[in-house]
């Protein structure tokens, strides 16, 4: 089975795999800060390349799965005051994932699942409100793993579990693997650890990277980064896409 784009596909292609009862897969990021050293759209590049994954291993289990164009905009004030990044409301996130499950519903898909690699309190309450109101509105299932909660967290690297993981090694591992031309090397070999916890500084109140101890806005061991390890934590992001559409809709899509 092989994976489409819905953006390549023709309307009459596109109608067939709907009646097919195909998953939806959208690639969910932001434009923002990632230190001086990784593009504003790293988290584009990593949703992109975890909804691929996802959706070849949904595949090899016989569900039919299309990946949407990504999403880039959506709100993300912890980057606010550093040039480039674009915020937009909660509520316009909301309700942008809410319309697009209602007109894939109408087109006849049977889920729409998200791939998110922005992790922003805010970007994540909007998509987690999202789901509800697709579920209180009876429209297709929105599958959205929240990789800052159990049990996907727990499959991630032990930078990402530290919570020092904005631009550092985790996110620049992926990045030097799906897009290197776009890392700036010649910086990221020179910085300096920033050991300092995002997911802490957020508990303790923290609103933006520099409150949390990120005055460039990166966090973790950048120089660290390796093109190896940003392919194993590609395929365990597609792993995780998978296992969460195959847990909640396995007896209604695979063949």
């Amino acid at each position: 089975m092989v994976v489409r784009e819905l953006a390549e596909l023709t309307f009459e292609e596109a109608r067939d795999l709907a009646h097919g009862r195909a998953v939806a897969v959208l690639p969910v990021g932001a434009i923002e800060a990632h230190g001086p050293h990784l593009p504003l759209a790293t988290d584009v590049v990593i949703a992109e390349a975890m909804a691929r994954a996802g959706a070849e291993r949904l595949a090899s289990y016989g569900v039919n799965a299309v990946l949407l164009p990504a999403l880039p905009y959506t709100a993300a004030p912890f980057g606010a005051a550093f040039a480039g990044t674009l915020s937009v409301s909660t509520a316009t996130v909301t309700a942008l994932i809410v319309d697009l499950a209602r007109e894939l519903a109408r087109q006849g898909f049977a889920a729409l699942v998200i791939a998110n690699a922005h992790l922003d309190p805010a970007h994540l309450s909007s998509l987690a409100n999202a789901v509800t109101r697709a579920s209180d509105e009876r429209l297709i299932p929105i599958v959205f793993p929240d990789l800052t909660r159990k049990p996907w967290a727990s499959r991630l690297t032990e930078e990402f579990q530290s919570g020092a993981c904005h631009a550092g090694r985790f996110e620049g591992s992926i990045v030097m693997a799906a897009r290197a031309d776009w890392v700036r090397e010649d910086v990221r070999k020179n910085l300096a650890p920033n050991p300092s916890s995002l997911s802490t500084a957020i508990r303790a109140g923290a609103r933006t990277f520099a409150e949390a101890g990120g005055p460039r806005a990166y966090f973790g061991w950048p120089a660290d980064a390796t093109v190896e390890e940003g392919r194993a934590t590609v395929r365990v992001l597609g792993d995780i896409l998978a296992d969460a559409v195959l847990e909640r809709l396995a007896p209604e899509t695979t063949s």
